[in-house]
């Protein structure tokens, strides 16, 4: 119990002291982008990651509480709402959950392949609707407000990025607290349940609908807030926030992640967010790399980031973490060589340029010479990595013995 709340007290010191570290505008801009994808990924691992529930239309909830928000800021703006803007997030929540609660009704009835498909075209319906409807969804343009109108909360109008942030964080660890101790109810150890057999909870007296019904409308609940905060954030919602696309990447979020894990979703809504506003600065090819970073997910890594994390528990209970050290300082050495040259082989053929500057190495674009020597920096890196690998699992595998099973092979 102590440890779990030293944990929630760290995340708590961590939310309050990262604008301290990060305080340009820059720095500012992508803390609160991280925040809203914690929130967003975390509703959408409810719904995969803890029921088994693959939907492509969770964008619909986020999207809506957004819509939500605007309208509610737009009400305080013209004196129809006198509503601190603390609490819109809250009732992009409740809009969320309300929608939720329609749509779940029926989707949640089926499972599987069913349920996806569902997702899928309730997704679309909205999507369109959005284009349709002009009076509530703006059309193209969307619908603008302004956060910093009606009354203020404390003094604070919430007109400056900092303030912003501390509004976002302080409904990130209320939403993340919240979805945890969601994970430790009866209906959030059932959802497990069901998605691991949904017959044996069946047979146990459990309903698996009802089941996947509450973790449903809460995912809604959540995401909607997500929403919500977005508006604030950036004062304006479009039909982007409704798409597929929106859809897809929060799943790209969970899943890089890892959706075994309740941190999982965190770490991947901050990884894609980086790529998103740090990477994307950089090059233009940073969504092709993404695709490459899920592909290799999936096939080599398919407990996500935060699974390969904890497959060290074993060795770090043993006291035998320190073995690997060495072996991965080594290997990694050919690794970042390998992923460096193909990453400049990439940049070099989507360079237009004549000379296309790569970790402070001029190269031509039209010469051979360039070509020969990034692809000959990934053959050999290539080759050492293979040739390590066979010590790196040796390691791996004397990391993580158990002592019983040492002791057996000594006699």
């Amino acid at each position: 119990m102590l440890s779990h709340l030293l944990v929630w007290a760290g995340f708590a010191v961590t939310l309050i002291v990262l604008p301290l570290v990060f305080s340009s505008g820059l720095g500012l801009s992508i803390l609160n982008q991280m925040t809203i994808a914690v929130i967003f990924a975390l509703s959408y691992n409810m719904l995969l990651g803890q029921g088994g529930m693959l939907s492509f239309g969770h964008a619909v909830y986020y999207g809506l509480g957004g819509f939500i928000a605007i309208h509610l800021l737009n009400m305080v703006e013209f004196g129809t709402l006198a509503l601190p803007v603390v609490f819109v997030p809250l009732a992009g929540g409740v809009g969320g959950l309300l929608v939720a609660v329609l749509i779940g009704s029926f989707s949640t009835r089926r499972a599987g392949t069913v349920f996806a498909m569902i997702s899928l075209g309730i997704g679309e319906l909205f999507a369109a609707s959005s284009l349709i409807f002009e009076s509530f969804f703006g059309g193209e343009g969307g619908i603008s407000g302004w956060r910093d109108v009606g009354p203020t909360f404390f003094g604070v109008d919430f007109g400056q990025q900092i303030e912003v942030y501390y509004l976002a964080a302080f409904w990130v660890f209320v939403a993340t607290l919240s979805m945890y101790l969601f994970t430790r109810t009866p209906a959030g150890r059932m959802a497990n349940a069901v998605r691991d057999n949904a017959e044996r909870a069946e047979f146990i007296g459990y309903s698996a609908r009802k089941v996947r019904y509450i973790s449903f409308c809460a995912a809604g609940l959540f995401a909607g807030i997500a929403g919500g905060l977005f508006a604030i954030n950036y004062e304006i919602v479009t039909e982007e926030n409704l798409t597929l696309v929106t859809s897809g990447e929060v799943l790209l979020m969970a899943y890089i992640g890892g959706l075994g894990f309740f941190i999982g979703p965190i770490i991947g809504a901050v990884l894609l967010t980086l790529m998103g506003s740090v990477v994307s600065d950089w090059t233009d090819m940073w969504m092709l790399y993404l695709g490459l970073l899920f592909v290799l997910t999936v096939m080599f890594l398919p407990r996500g980031l935060s699974g390969l994390i904890m497959m060290h528990g074993p060795a770090w209970r043993l006291g035998r973490l320190r073995w690997l050290i060495l072996p991965y300082t080594i290997t990694s050495i050919p690794a970042a060589l390998f992923v460096l040259s193909l990453i400049g082989l990439i940049e070099l053929a989507h360079s237009s340029a004549d000379t296309f500057h790569y970790l402070g190495l001029p190269l031509a674009t039209n010469s051979l010479i360039s070509w020969l020597l990034l692809g000959a920096v990934a053959a050999v890196a290539w080759y050492g990595l293979r040739r390590l690998s066979p010590w790196l699992l040796k390691a791996w595998e004397r990391a993580n013995a158990l002592p019983a099973m040492r002791g057996e092979e000594s006699h």
